[in-house]
């Protein structure tokens, strides 16, 4: 099989998924839930994530949150770098069997910002207060999924960035002083 090929049939597979996930939002109950949850992951549900780690740990917290959103900038200037790289249009632009579910963030597809994000404040929060994963955990499993449901991102788009987000996280964790991320 050339390169070619595969690479055509990824596109397909690419583009099944994305309509399969898509058709679940036609149900007004599910694309309510899944804007809900899009919203959320917009930036609001980590700010009560950073508020829970800064209750339970008080002012230690203060060197690792700071590191998070440290490692949340470079994160962003990441992610904006390659939407404006590849300018991969969205799903509903290209195929008008997607139906958007909720107004974009920004142009272009690739990768998925909200999935890359929730990602990486996953790892990083979850490696500071490991609790919270109880929470984050199952968001960031919906967030990725809304993202696709909601037509504004291919299956490619969020898996590579849950793998950017996955990166950036465990190098964060990894490069960090000690004292940024361990009490």
């Amino acid at each position: 099989m050339k390169l070619q090929d595969i690479k055509i049939r990824i596109l397909e597979l690419d583009l099944k998924g994305c309509i399969y996930l898509n058709h679940l939002s036609h149900s007004s109950r599910i694309s309510q839930f899944f804007k809900w949850i899009s919203r959320l992951g917009d930036g609001w549900f980590w700010v009560i994530m950073l508020l829970a780690t800064c209750w339970v740990q008080a002012w230690q917290s203060v060197i690792p949150v700071l590191y998070l959103l440290m490692t949340a900038a470079i994160s962003t200037l990441i992610y904006k770098a390659l939407k404006h790289k590849t300018i991969r249009p969205r799903p509903y632009q290209v195929h008008q069997v997607i139906v958007l579910g909720e107004r974009p963030l920004d142009h272009f597809s690739f990768p998925s910002g909200h999935t890359q994000h929730a990602v990486m404040a996953t790892c990083v929060l979850g490696y500071i207060q490991p609790i919270l994963l109880i929470f984050m955990l199952p968001f960031t499993v919906l967030v990725a999924l809304s993202r696709m449901i909601l037509g504004l991102h291919y299956p490619s788009d969020v898996l590579i960035g849950a793998v950017l987000g996955g990166v950036i996280g465990g190098l964060s964790i990894w490069i960090a002083p000690m004292y940024a991320v361990q009490f």
